[in-house]
């Protein structure tokens, strides 16, 4: 992690993160190799056994790492554990379907239905990410949709209504609604950059539930959260 308000261009800390005389930066991840992966997964292979859970690969997005993700989703299978892969979809289908058909079950990011928009807020190539939806659900994988409702972007009547026509042309039966947090406001802080969400709010317990009735009205089962 870099903070550029701390930073002094020096060479050494690009080199060497302890050797960065200002703390601009701090070793946050590290790289691993699929067997320390499997070994630190295996940990909890108990737990997955009684409580009937399992791993699912997040992010970021999973899919900048496809083809190691991949590899360590087959390792799952041939080990017998659940696992489940969470995307927004905006990858070649390339890339997204030998994941989709190496787990259990996709958890799968809808965010802005309007591709202008969704290219202009968030940079997603939305005509791609809705037709690999359609290409996992032909291939017969277990999706599972998730709607983030952040107010003033994914959580209007309009971008709900997209949504649902789509899912429902789809036959799927069940959608999970994610309400927007604060979580990640921090992680700006420590990095010196501004958060663009800041003026966001936090959307209110009443429009979460009307969010929630207009998903079952139009017939899904509706987990909120997930």
């Amino acid at each position: 992690m870099r903070r550029e308000s701390q930073c002094l261009h020096c060479t050494p800390c690009l080199r060497d993160v302890d050797a960065c005389p200002s703390g601009a930066f701090t070793q946050i991840g590290r790289d691993i190799t699929l067997d320390e992966l499997e070994r630190e997964v295996l940990k909890d292979d108990i737990f997955f056994r009684v409580s009937g859970g399992g791993v699912t690969l997040s992010g970021g997005e999973v899919l900048m790492q496809a083809a190691f993700a991949g590899q360590f989703l087959r390792r799952l299978q041939r080990l017998g554990i659940h696992c489940a892969v969470e995307t927004a979809g905006d990858a070649p289908i390339s890339r997204l379907l030998p994941l989709a058909q190496a787990c259990d079950e996709v958890l799968f990011d809808l965010k802005i239905m309007n591709a202008s928009q969704a290219r202009e807020v968030v940079n997603m190539n939305q005509p791609r990410v809705l037709e690999n939806l359609r290409v996992l659900v032909r291939e017969g994988i277990n999706v599972i949709p998730r709607l983030p409702l952040i107010p003033g972007y994914t959580l209007t009547t309009e971008n709900m209504r997209q949504a649902l026509t789509l899912l429902t042309s789809l036959g799927i039966q069940q959608v999970h609604l994610l309400p927007f947090h604060r979580y990640g406001e921090a992680k700006y802080r420590l990095l010196g950059r501004e958060w663009a969400m800041a003026a966001v709010p936090e959307p209110s317990a009443s429009v979460l539930a009307q969010a929630r009735e207009m998903a079952e009205r139009a017939g899904f089962q509706v987990t909120l959260g997930g």
